[in-house]
Formats: C-alpha cells, sequence, structure tokens
C-alpha cells in the first residue's frame, strides 16, 4: 500500500501499527492548534485552532475506517464515536488494542502476511 492509498482511500485494511503511526502523526496539529488558541486567549481547540487539524482529518477517518475493515467491521462503525464516553472506549479498544482478523477477509488480504 502506498502513502497516497493508505491516506486517502477508504477500501482496503491496515494494523494496529498503522493506525498507532496516524494517531501520532494527528497529535502535532491537536497541539498547534490548542497553542493557537491559547494565544489567542480561548480554550484549547474552541476558536479558530481547529482548523489546524483540517489537513488530517481526512487521513485520520480513512485509516480509521480501514482499522474497521481489518476487524471485519463495516466503516460505519466509526459512527460508535458519537456515543458519549463508552463510544470513544470502545473504538480505542478495538481499533488501538484488538488484533485485526486473520487471514484474508470481505475488505482485501491480511495486511500482516507477507505479499508474494
Amino acid at each position: 500500500m502506498n502513502w497516497r492509498e493508505f491516506l486517502f482511500s477508504f477500501s482496503g485494511r491496515v494494523g494496529r501499527q498503522k493506525y498507532w503511526l496516524m494517531v501520532l502523526l494527528t497529535i502535532p496539529f491537536g497541539i498547534a492548534g490548542g497553542v493557537y488558541d491559547l494565544q489567542q486567549g480561548r480554550p484549547p481547540l474552541e476558536g479558530l485552532g481547529i482548523l489546524f487539524l483540517l489537513p488530517v482529518v481526512w487521513s485520520q477517518l480513512a485509516v480509521t475506517v480501514k482499522r474497521w475493515h481489518d476487524r471485519n467491521k463495516s466503516g460505519w462503525w466509526i459512527l460508535i464515536n458519537l456515543i458519549p464516553i463508552v463510544g470513544g472506549i470502545w473504538a480505542l479498544v478495538e481499533n488501538g488494542f484488538l488484533k485485526g482478523t486473520p487471514g484474508d477477509n470481505r475488505f482485501g488480504p491480511d495486511p500482516l502476511e507477507p505479499k508474494m
């Protein structure tokens, strides 16, 4: 999988390592937005600082959907994050800590199996 597919495509599967890589790549944008808002006298990410996250929103959504695919679940499971507290915890456990389904599933080949 090349970088364009990894960051912008909603099809296929990614493992936990690439999921956490995307999470780590998102953090600096959130920090920059929070610092900007604090300098403007606003609470972090409640002013224009939220715009700092715009460059990574699509990519974060794409990688998260592919992580749900690795768990053999529809990408629509991303909506579980809309449930306060429980949804975020569920998504974190499913995507961040649980292994994907071994072998091929309906969303594609296992990202951990070597390609021939």
